[in-house]
C-alpha cells in the first residue's frame, strides 16, 4: 500500500503574483492555519525567508515539513549550466530542509503580465523544436538529480507546456530525470482530459497538486478567452471534492500504479470570498478521505502546533 502526505501551497492564504489577494497576510497566520488544517507541510511562498537556517526553525515551531518550492524557469532560452547557476539557491534550500524535488515550470518566451493577458495569447514551440527542447531538459534534470533534488516540472497555462498534447511531447522527448508535476485544475482549464493524461503518463508523476474546478467558469474561462488571473478571481478553482474533477478515480489511478510522496492542495482563490481556513481545512478533510478510500495510507503530521491565540 502506498503512503502519501498531504500539503498545501499558501497560495491559499497570499497570491504572490497578484498582491491584493491576501498580500497583507502574515507567513505566521498561513503556517499556523496550515497546520491547524491537519497538513504535514507546506510549498513555499513569497513570504518565506529562502536561507535554511532562517526558515528550517521557523517550519519546525509550527510541525511543518517543506514540501518543494516553485521556480520560474527560463531553459528554453538559456543554456543548461547558465539556468543551473540560477536555480543553485533555490535547489540548496530545498536540498537543506529535506523537499526531494523542486515545481519546475518553464515561463520562457512570456513576461510575468500575461497572466492578465487572454489565454490563448501564450508562447507555443514549433513541431522541430521539441526534439532539442527535450534533450536540453533531461540534461538540466540530470544536474538536479545530481545535486539532490529531481525536477517536477509543472505544465502551466501560459507556458510552452500547457495542453495535454504538449505534455505528451514533453514526456516524448525527455528521459526519465525529468518527473511530471500532474496539476488537474491547470490540466482541465487547458481543455484536457485529466484521467486520461494520467492514464498515458502515470508512471513519470513526480509530484501531484490537487486543484478541482467549477464547471460553469470552466466553461466561461474558455469560452469567453479570460485571463488565467480573470478566471481566478472569478473562482474557476477550488480544493478537491469541491468541484468536478473526478479525484476518486485519479487517487486511484495513482494508488494502483504505486505512487508515493506528496499530495498538495493548490488551489488559488480569492481569499475575500474564499476565506482561507475554511477551504485549507475542507480541502483537507476531503483529500484525505479520497485517498485512504483509493487505497493510499496517509502519513500524519509529525508534531501537533497548538496555536497559543
Amino acid at each position: 500500500m502506498s503512503t502519501v502526505r498531504l500539503g498545501i501551497n499558501p497560495i491559499t492564504w497570499s497570491n504572490d503574483d497578484v498582491p491584493e489577494l491576501g498580500g497583507d497576510t502574515p507567513l505566521e497566520t498561513c503556517l499556523s492555519e496550515t497546520a491547524q488544517a491537519g497538513y504535514a507541510g507546506t510549498e513555499l511562498g513569497g513570504k518565506f525567508p529562502r536561507e535554511s537556517r532562517t526558515l528550517g526553525p521557523i517550519l519546525d515551531h509550527y510541525g511543518l515539513a517543506l514540501v518543494s518550492g516553485w521556480y520560474d524557469g527560463r531553459i528554453c532560452e538559456k543554456e543548461v549550466d547558465e539556468e543551473f547557476e540560477a536555480i543553485r539557491p533555490h535547489l540548496t534550500l530545498l536540498r537543506d530542509l529535506g523537499a526531494k524535488h523542486v515545481v519546475y515550470a518553464d515561463t520562457s518566451r512570456g513576461r510575468h503580465g500575461a497572466i492578465h493577458d487572454p489565454i490563448s495569447q501564450r508562447p507555443r514551440l514549433a513541431d522541430e523544436e521539441w526534439k532539442p527542447y527535450g534533450a536540453k531538459i533531461t540534461r538540466l534534470a540530470e544536474r538536479f538529480a545530481d545535486f539532490g533534488v529531481g525536477m517536477a516540472f509543472h505544465h502551466h497555462m501560459g507556458t510552452i507546456v500547457e495542453t495535454d498534447g504538449e505534455i505528451d511531447m514533453l514526456m516524448k522527448t525527455t528521459g526519465e530525470a525529468v518527473g511530471l508535476l500532474y496539476d488537474t485544475g491547470h490540466c482541465a482549464f487547458s481543455g484536457g482530459d485529466p484521467e486520461k493524461l494520467l492514464r498515458r503518463h502515470v508512471g513519470r508523476v513526480v509530484h501531484v497538486h490537487c486543484k478541482d474546478v467549477r464547471p460553469a467558469m470552466l466553461k466561461k474561462a474558455r469560452d469567453t478567452d479570460m485571463s488565467f488571473m480573470g478566471a481566478v478571481m472569478e473562482g474557476i478553482f477550488t480544493v478537491p471534492g469541491d468541484g468536478a474533477i473526478d479525484y476518486p478515480s485519479l487517487l486511484k489511478m495513482l494508488a494502483d500504479n504505486g505512487y508515493s510522496g506528496w499530495l498538495v492542495v493548490e488551489a488559488e482563490q480569492d481569499p475575500a470570498r474564499a476565506h482561507p481556513l475554511t477551504y485549507a481545512t475542507m480541502g483537507y478533510r476531503n483529500l484525505k478521505t479520497l485517498a485512504e478510500a483509493a487505497g493510499f495510507t496517509v502519513e500524519q503530521r509529525n508534531k501537533e502546533f497548538h496555536n497559543a491565540s
